[in-house]
Formats: C-alpha cells, sequence, structure tokens
C-alpha cells in the first residue's frame, strides 16, 4: 500500500514538472514562428533570400539582398518580430499570473488599473505635451509605462489602506482605480478632441512604428520580471491551497502576492509602454497551456511566455499582412480571444451546475 501510495506521488510531482522536451519542442516552435514572421511580409523579398541573408550574417558570408532590401529584413521586420514575441511574452506570462494570485481563470494584466493608468497618462502627453523627436525614447511610452505602474500602485495602496492585501481586497481597489483613472481619461479626450484619433489609434494597440529602440526599453524589464515570475511560479501552487495553508508551510501569502503582481504588472507596464493597450493575450495563452499541459503553475507560466511570445508574433502578421492597410494589433487578438472568452465562461457555467 505503502509503496503504490509512492508511485502515485513521484507520477504527481511528475506532472507538476515542466519536461525538458516540451520546453524545448516550444522554443523550437517560437524559433519556427519567428523566422517564419521574417521571411514573409508586404514587401515581397523571397523567402529563399531572407534565408539566405539570415544565414549569411550567422556565418559572415556575402548577403545576397541590396542594402534597401537589408534594411527591410534587419531594421524593420527583426526588430518588430522581437518586440511583439517581447509584449507577447509579458503579456501571457503576467496574465497566468494574475489568474494564479486571483485564483480567478479569467482575471488578466490589466486587472489592477495598468491600462486605465497608462492610457490616463499617454494621453495626457499626446494632449499637453508636444511632440518630441530627439528624445531617445519617445514621452508617450514613457508616460505610458509610469502609468501604468502608478495604476497598480494605486490600486496596491487603495487595497492595504481598506484593510489588506488579499485578492478580493485588491480586486475591488483595481475596479475602483481603473473606474477613476478612466474617467481622468475621458475627460481630457473631451476637452481636446482633436487628440481623439491619436489616443484612440494608441488604445488599439500596435506595432507598426516599432524599432530597436522599443526592444531595448521593453527588453531588460520584461526579461527581469519573467525570471521573477519563472522562480516562484512553484509558489503559485503553494497559493492556490490557500493562505492558512501557505502559510503552515513556510510562505508569506501578503509578501508573496507583492512580489509576484509587483514584478507582473512591471512587465506588463513595460508591454503596454511599446505597443499600446494589447487584450486578450493575457486571457487566451494561460488557457491554452492549462487545457494543454495541466494545471500546475510550474508548468504554465514558463510555457505562457513561450506561448505568448508566439501567438503574438502571428497576430502581429496577420495584422501588417491581412488587408492592404495594417490592421490594429489589438483588433486581430480581439478576433482571436472575444470567442474563446465566450467559449471559457460557457465552460465556466456549465462546470458551476
Amino acid at each position: 500500500m505503502l509503496k503504490r501510495s509512492g508511485h502515485r506521488t513521484r507520477r504527481r510531482e511528475h506532472r507538476t514538472r515542466l519536461r525538458p522536451g516540451t520546453l524545448l519542442l516550444a522554443l523550437a516552435g517560437l524559433l519556427v514562428i519567428c523566422v517564419a514572421a521574417i521571411v514573409a511580409g508586404s514587401g515581397d523579398l523571397g523567402w529563399h533570400r531572407v534565408l539566405a541573408e539570415i544565414w549569411a550574417q550567422l556565418t559572415g558570408t556575402l548577403s545576397p539582398l541590396s542594402e534597401r532590401e537589408a534594411a527591410i529584413v534587419w531594421e524593420l521586420r527583426v526588430p518588430r518580430v522581437l518586440l511583439a514575441g517581447i509584449v507577447g511574452a509579458a503579456l501571457a506570462g503576467a496574465g497566468a499570473t494574475f489568474q494564479g494570485v486571483f485564483r480567478n481563470p479569467l482575471a488578466d494584466p490589466y486587472l489592477l488599473g495598468a491600462a486605465a493608468g497608462a492610457g490616463m497618462a499617454a494621453t495626457l502627453v499626446m494632449v499637453l505635451a508636444p511632440a518630441v523627436t530627439t528624445w531617445f525614447v519617445g514621452p508617450v511610452p514613457l508616460a505610458a509605462f509610469a502609468g501604468a505602474l502608478g495604476g497598480v500602485g494605486l490600486s496596491w495602496m487603495l487595497g492595504r489602506s481598506a484593510g489588506g492585501s488579499g485578492t478580493a481586497t485588491l480586486l475591488l481597489a483595481g475596479v475602483a482605480v481603473t473606474a477613476f483613472l478612466t474617467a481622468v481619461q475621458t475627460f481630457v479626450q473631451q476637452l481636446n478632441t482633436d487628440t481623439l484619433k491619436q489616443v484612440y489609434t494608441w488604445t488599439l494597440g500596435g506595432l507598426n512604428v516599432s524599432g530597436w529602440r522599443d526592444v531595448w526599453l521593453a527588453l531588460p524589464y520584461v526579461a527581469a520580471a519573467a525570471v521573477v515570475l519563472c522562480g516562484s511560479a512553484r509558489l503559485l501552487d503553494v497559493l492556490a491551497l490557500g493562505d492558512a495553508e501557505a502559510a503552515s508551510l513556510g510562505v508569506r501569502p501578503g509578501l508573496l502576492r507583492l512580489v509576484l503582481l509587483g514584478a507582473a504588472s512591471l512587465a506588463t507596464a513595460a508591454a503596454v509602454a511599446v505597443s499600446g493597450l494589447i487584450g486578450f493575450v493575457g486571457i487566451v495563452v494561460p488557457h491554452v497551456v492549462r487545457l494543454l499541459v495541466g494545471a500546475s503553475y510550474r508548468v504554465i507560466v514558463p510555457l505562457s511566455l513561450v506561448g505568448g511570445a508566439g501567438f503574438l508574433i502571428v497576430a502581429d502578421y496577420v495584422a501588417r499582412t491581412a488587408m492592404p492597410g495594417e490592421l490594429p494589433l489589438g483588433v486581430v487578438t480581439a478576433f482571436a480571444g472575444a470567442p474563446f472568452f465566450a467559449l471559457v465562461l460557457r465552460t465556466s457555467k456549465g462546470r458551476a451546475t
């Protein structure tokens, strides 16, 4: 009997660990998606010539592309694909973390006011600040980054002042802060209707003006957040047992939530700063990963980072090639995410009844 129980325990532990083969397969799939997105584009350079250019850069051999064609590949396509991967990984990893912390499969990275804070700050800059072209990073991304972190900080302080750092209190604080910041943004827009189109375009999200500066702006924050989230993923499984059980196992639930939500919010802020508001990535990708590999966050968090990168690279490819005029990236992710969201709601309802 004890031997059979030990076998069951080992099998359960094996299922909750990320197998190296699974991670390597996911990374290989992401690499294929990246190369395919770089090869394909609105300007037909020939897929074999683009592959030859990539090989030439890796080996130092003669490039088959002209200087102008090489600039299209390395100054337009490559940074855009990399940035889409960074943003997708940030949003999906943050979404998985929020779902674990709040024990809610419908939680998303914008739950604590990150989107509202970024939108309000970006709107204020578009209205009040003149166009700045001499800065290394434009004022709108900087404002969006600060606004996203500010929105989350306000939610956290309001939750603490209301009596604690429990998930229900934080959730209600996030709703209140989001409503207030959205009202401020709407008021500013009504006073300055000439900027409505610019604000609306930013709100729908996109990477059409991205470059290497945006990659270097977002990468350090997303990379640091990813390390924290992956390193703390197993503690999310402990947190799922409840605060009392987690405390009995030596985990401090309040401090753990602060660290996890801080890292996830940092990743979200970095993503919002360079891409605007892109919805559904943080809901769709963790759910797909959960359906494929199980419910352990030791597996869900790292695979969500990889899956989110691949998902947004594909979505961005559709956005820039589906029509003669480029679609907003947020529209593409909504087309894919809204039906999935409805399916999740229907499934959850069926299980509840």
